[in-house]
């Protein structure tokens, strides 16, 4: 009976640890996966401010400010505008090499 009794608490100590154990194991699982969402939250709140960050940036008025700015870039006016007709161009060689 001694014998008996003494298995049966080895199963139940067995037992009470590998409970205490994925008891464990659950919890740190549990606040690992809350890191992440948080995580991912703020990587998500990132994501929409950078959008929006992009739409401002690509409105047609800042496009043409920065055209004039940096390019140096102006409005095609007539006064300014180049016409070629087909008439006042000369015909490219047969070869293919530029007339000298």
């Amino acid at each position: 009976m001694a014998r008996l009794n003494f298995v049966l608490l080895l199963a139940v100590l067995v037992s009470a640890l590998y409970l205490v154990r994925t008891q464990y194991e659950s919890r740190r699982l549990y606040v690992e996966l809350e890191k992440t969402s948080a995580q991912s939250r703020k990587i998500e709140v990132e994501n929409e401010r950078l959008q929006v960050e992009k739409r401002a940036q690509a409105t047609p008025l800042r496009v043409e400010q920065l055209a004039r700015d940096r390019l140096h870039m102006r409005t095609a006016t007539p006064a300014i505008t180049q016409y070629v007709s087909y008439k006042d161009a000369a015909p490219a060689p047969a070869g293919g090499a530029p007339h000298e």
